[in-house]
């Protein structure tokens, strides 16, 4: 039987560096979860007389079922697409404003009057560009008639026939000068017939809503374009809820929210994405009715967010069995060699009772007095 052949130098080098990764690996995976530590929770090893010397009390955790109810602030706010600002139509003066704050107003209605000799400018060369298409016109047919009678050449025909195409364009913008600045088609009329001149124009709403805002008062002068009113539609409106950083894994669009104090409810349309700094809260936007008026816009209600199972599991924990522990919730489980600390989701908590959701399993009993002396042992053990 032939022996196998010695190992040589080459291969030697070979085995070592196999043994030196693994031994590298192995070390990475000891360093990636602390002593104590696996993937089910923290393992704090403590024995009877321990837990009796520390006064560790324990209770069974209770499945939860149907949906939960979360209290949270909010302010009720108009939704940005149901507001609209009337602009000054023109420079002026405003000369008089028709409708007050918190007044209803249909659409077309009258709501402010302004004097403006920017108005007067524009009619009147409104009137010029009326004269020129006119003359531009007349200009084509004469010399489309000499052209048909062979009089005058094609290249005449085609620069009447621009002259009259560019007349035409400069009386249209001029009219949809006059358009911008709140006259309408019978007042455009009037004037291309009766060619009087007015130097005053009625401002109307664009809309059907309330006034929510009026940023002119009479004898002001305004510029083109400035704010004069702010009209809106306040049916329906939005909650912007103040949600917790802790909360929001929680919460998904779609839950229904109520206003207990007014009797309305609604649906969260949106989550923020981003948290304050200042409070750790990002904005839940719900969108409700108004109760007929109720519910207005500015006030700061209290609103409960119904949260469904989604799904996950859910226990009823008393609120003292949870702690923070490195900006996470952890509950501490009994098992054969003391507790196992096992993190969990808050999803509601009174100062009785606690809504968690996470790695526990029915009949599991978990530490609910005593807790002072099992976080200080979370606490060395993640520092080991």
């Amino acid at each position: 039987m032939t022996a196998p052949p010695a190992p040589t130098g080459r291969s030697l080098l070979a085995a070592l560096m196999i043994v030196l990764a693994t031994a590298a690996v192995e070390a990475a995976a000891a360093d990636a979860l602390p002593a104590g530590r696996d993937r089910d929770g923290v393992s704090i090893l403590i024995d009877e007389r321990e837990i009796r010397t520390a006064g560790i009390g324990t209770t069974p955790i209770t499945p939860e079922t149907g949906e939960l109810e979360l209290s949270l602030p909010g302010t009720v706010v108009i939704p940005p697409q149901q507001m609209r600002v009337v602009a000054a139509p023109a420079n002026g003066l405003v000369e008089a404003v028709l409708v007050a704050v918190d007044e209803t107003v249909t659409a077309g209605q009258p709501i402010a009057r302004l004097r403006s000799p920017d108005l007067v400018e524009a009619q009147r060369q409104y009137l010029a560009a009326l004269a020129d298409d006119a003359l531009a016109a007349d200009r084509l047919r004469r010399t489309r008639l000499l052209w048909e009678g062979r009089v005058t050449p094609e290249r005449e025909l085609r620069v009447a026939e621009t002259e009259a195409s560019h007349a035409k364009s400069r009386l249209d913008e001029r009219s949809q000068i006059l358009s911008l600045m709140e006259m309408s088609e019978a007042d455009v009329e009037a004037l291309r017939t009766t060619r009087r001149i007015v130097s005053a124009v009625t401002v109307h709403a664009p809309i059907s809503g309330t006034v929510v805002a009026r940023n002119a008062n009479p004898g002001q002068r305004v510029e083109a374009a400035a704010p004069v009113f702010t009209l809106a539609v306040l049916e329906p409106l939005w909650v912007n809820i103040q949600v917790p950083a802790a909360r929001l894994p929680a919460i998904t669009a779609g839950e229904v929210v109520v206003l207990p104090a007014y009797g309305v409810q609604g649906r969260i349309v949106r989550i923020g994405r981003t948290v304050d700094t200042a409070t750790q809260s990002a904005v839940a936007v719900a969108e409700i009715g108004s109760g007929n008026g109720r519910v207005r816009p500015g006030l700061a209600v209290a609103v409960t967010i119904r949260i469904g199972q989604n799904g996950a599991p859910q226990w009823s924990v008393p609120a003292s069995a949870v702690v923070r522990h490195r900006d996470r919730a952890w509950v501490f489980v009994r098992d054969a060699t003391g507790f196992r600390a096992k993190p969990v989701q808050v999803v509601a908590e009174t100062s009785a009772t606690a809504s968690v959701r996470g790695a526990l399993a029915a009949g599991d009993q978990i530490a609910e007095r005593g807790i002072v002396a099992l976080l200080a042992e979370l606490a060395a053990v993640d520092q080991d």
